[in-house]
C-alpha cells in the first residue's frame, strides 16, 4: 500500500494543474512558440509560488539558468520573492542557544524579537553585540555594535529536504519528462539539492563573505558584513548590520548624495575582477542582495549563489569578451568551445554566421549591450541543439544583471568599455607567458625561416 502524505498531493495536484492551464493558455500549442514558453513560464512561476519552501529556492536557481530553460521562465522565476509568515522569537531563541552554547543574554546585548526578515530557510533579527570582537578582516566591532542574527528556521531543512525528494519523484513522470523536454532534470535536481545543502549551513555564507572581504580588502568603496565567528554555527550566523538602499530606492539615495554615476562604474569594475582576477563573483545580484550606504560605497549581501573559475577558464573568457568588442565571431566561437561550448561540424558555418549577425547586430550605432548579446548567444545556442554548460550560462546571466544594475545608477555606462582594460590585460599576460611563449617561438622560427628564404 503506497501512503501520500497531504504534502506530496498537493505538490503534484499543484504542478500537474499548472501544467493543465498552461496548456489551455497556449491554446494547446497551436500559439507560437514564444507565446507557448511565456504560457507556461507564468503557470510555473505561479505554481511555484504556490507551494513555496524549497519550490521558491528552486525557482530563484532556475532564474540564474536562462540557458538551461530558456528566457520565459528564468525571467517569470525572477519575479519570485520568498516571503513567508514570521514564527515567534520564542521558538528560535533555543536554536541560537544551543548552537552557540551560551545565553543569549550573554551573547547579544539586546535582540529584536520583531524579525527584519523571513524566509522559507531563515529568519533574521536584529541585535546589539555584548562585547567587542575582533574579525577576521578590517576593523575591530565594538561592544554595542549593531549586528544582525540569522538563523534556520525549526524544521525548515527537514521540509526543504522532503520536497526535494518529492521534486525526484515527480520528475520521473513521463508527463512531466515531456512538458521539460530538453533539460537535464536529473543534474538539475541534484545541483539543486547541493546548492540547498550549503544554504542550510550558514557556515558556508561566512566563509564566502570573509573571502570577499579578503578580496577587496584594498578598495574603500567595496563593503562586504563582517561576520562575528564567536557567534557563528551551523544554524546561527551573526554578521555586521549595514544601512544603505536597495536599487529600487536610487532616488533616495541620490537625494542623499550618492553618487551615482561613480558607483554605476565601480560596481561593473568591481564585478569585472571578481570574474578577471580573483575567480570568484556574486553570481546573484538583485536589489535585496546589493546596497549603496549613505557613506558612497556598494555593499554586497548574502552569498547563496558564488560562481567559480579556473585561471585558464578566466583567460578563455577573456578572448570571448575579445570577440564580442571586436566582432570576431570566430574568435569567440573558438574560446567558447574551450568553456564546453561544442559545436558540431555540420553546424560551424550556421552558428558562425548567425553570430555575425548577432554581433552586427548588437554593435550597431558604436554602442554595445551586452545583455542582448548574450542572451541572444545562448538563444543561438538553444536553436541549434547545442548543449550550454551551467557555469557558462551562469556568467552570462551574472555579466548581464550587472549591465542592467549599472545602468540603473547610470543609463549611459557601456560594460564593454569597462570590460576592456581587463580583457586586454588577461589576454597580454596570455600570450607573454613562459609557457605560450615556448609554444609559439618555434612556429615563429619556421615563418620567419620560410620568408626569408623564399
Amino acid at each position: 500500500m503506497i501512503v501520500v502524505s497531504a504534502r506530496s498531493a498537493r505538490i503534484t495536484r499543484v504542478l500537474l494543474g499548472a501544467g493543465v492551464r498552461g496548456l489551455f493558455r497556449s491554446r494547446l500549442g497551436l500559439v507560437s512558440a514564444s507565446t507557448r514558453r511565456a504560457a507556461f513560464a507564468a503557470e510555473w512561476r505561479r505554481a511555484f509560488e504556490e507551494l513555496g519552501g524549497a519550490f521558491i529556492k528552486l525557482g530563484q536557481m532556475i532564474s540564474v539558468r536562462p540557458d538551461e530553460f530558456g528566457d520565459e521562465l528564468a525571467g517569470e522565476m525572477a519575479r519570485l520573492r520568498d516571503q513567508v509568515a514570521p514564527i515567534p522569537f520564542a521558538r528560535l531563541a533555543p536554536v541560537i542557544e544551543r548552537s552557540l552554547g551560551a545565553p543569549i543574554g550573554e551573547l547579544y546585548a539586546s535582540i529584536d524579537q520583531k524579525p527584519l526578515a523571513t524566509a522559507s530557510v531563515a529568519q533574521v533579527h536584529a541585535a546589539v553585540l555584548a562585547r567587542p570582537y575582533r574579525p577576521v578582516w578590517g576593523e575591530e566591532l565594538p561592544a554595542g555594535a549593531e549586528v544582525v542574527v540569522k538563523v534556520i528556521r525549526p524544521g525548515a531543512a527537514d521540509a526543504l529536504r522532503a520536497d526535494v525528494a518529492e521534486a525526484r519523484r515527480l520528475a520521473t513522470r513521463r508527463v512531466v519528462r515531456w512538458m521539460l523536454r530538453g533539460v537535464d532534470v536529473d543534474s538539475t535536481l541534484k545541483e539543486f539539492a547541493d546548492s540547498l545543502e550549503r544554504e542550510l549551513d550558514l557556515r558556508v555564507e561566512g566563509r564566502i563573505a570573509d573571502r570577499f572581504a579578503f578580496d577587496f580588502r584594498p578598495d574603500p568603496k567595496i563593503t562586504v558584513p563582517r561576520i562575528v565567528w564567536t557567534h557563528a554555527a551551523r544554524r546561527v550566523l551573526t554578521m555586521e548590520r549595514i544601512y544603505g538602499w536597495r536599487l529600487s530606492e536610487l532616488n533616495e539615495a541620490e537625494l542623499a548624495g550618492v553618487d551615482a554615476h561613480g558607483l554605476a562604474v565601480h560596481g561593473a569594475t568591481a564585478f569585472m575582477r571578481q570574474v578577471m582576477l580573483y575567480g570568484r563573483y556574486h553570481a546573484d545580484l538583485h536589489p535585496s542582495n546589493l546596497f549603496v550606504t549613505p557613506d558612497n560605497r556598494i555593499a554586497y549581501l548574502d552569498f547563496g549563489i558564488v560562481g567559480h573559475l579556473t585561471d585558464a577558464e578566466r583567460g578563455y573568457i577573456a578572448q570571448v569578451l575579445a570577440g564580442f568588442v571586436y566582432r570576431d565571431a570566430d574568435r569567440a566561437l573558438r574560446y567558447s568551445e574551450k568553456l564546453g561550448v561544442v559545436v558540431p561540424p555540420q553546424k560551424v558555418e550556421k552558428v558562425r554566421a548567425e553570430l555575425g549577425e548577432l554581433l552586427d547586430k548588437t554593435m550597431a550605432g558604436g554602442s554595445t549591450d551586452f545583455r542582448h548579446f548574450g542572451f541572444g548567444f545562448l538563444g543561438l545556442l538553444r536553436r541549434n541543439k547545442i548543449t550550454i554548460p551551467g557555469g557558462y550560462g551562469l556568467l552570462v546571466k551574472s555579466l548581464a544583471t550587472v549591465e542592467g544594475v549599472a545602468r540603473r545608477l547610470y543609463p549611459d555606462i557601456d560594460i564593454m568599455d569597462v570590460a576592456k582594460p581587463f580583457v586586454t590585460r588577461m589576454i597580454g599576460d596570455s600570450i607573454g607567458s613562459p609557457e605560450q611563449l615556448q609554444k609559439r617561438v618555434p612556429a615563429v622560427w619556421r615563418a620567419a625561416m620560410r620568408e626569408l628564404l623564399a
